[in-house]
């Protein structure tokens, strides 16, 4: 059964990602995961690192590792800003096993409530998810 379509944007600091009509959003806010349909009420939410799927139709969505950002529904439109989104093909597993290595060391050494602590927090969960998104072990 197909969807009523709406506009998203995918914006990172380099610029868009994706500008496209879709049936459906899907991805996690700091309070959970969300789908989002047309018509959907207003609201601005915080996202948290996850795989972000934008459905063009049942079978045909486009992935992405989504950093920490933004989302905005308003006026029959969605808007992700988002500090980073890359599609799992532009994902290197070794690159992000390390990363993730670097930012558990980081962590294990600093002392809770620091901002370095808080820092290697944020990595540690970036990391994760994207090496999710680079494995197709991702959920929400």
């Amino acid at each position: 059964m197909a969807r009523t379509t709406f506009d998203v944007e995918v914006l990172t600091p380099e610029g868009s990602v994706f500008s496209d009509t879709v049936e459906m959003v899907s991805t996690r806010t700091e309070t959970g995961s969300i789908g989002i349909l047309a018509h959907h009420q207003p609201l601005l939410g915080l996202l948290a690192p996850t795989e972000l799927r934008l459905y063009r139709g049942e079978n045909d969505y486009a992935r992405f590792a989504q950093g920490e950002g933004y989302v905005q529904v308003a006026e029959g439109r969605v808007l992700l800003l988002v500090e980073e989104a890359h599609t799992p093909d532009d994902l290197d597993v070794a690159e992000l096993r390390e990363k993730l290595s670097k930012a558990e060391s980081a962590l294990s050494g600093a002392e809770a409530g620091t901002a370095e602590f808080d820092r290697a927090a944020r990595d540690k969960r970036r990391w994760e998810a994207f090496l999710a998104v680079a494995e197709g072990t991702a959920t929400h």
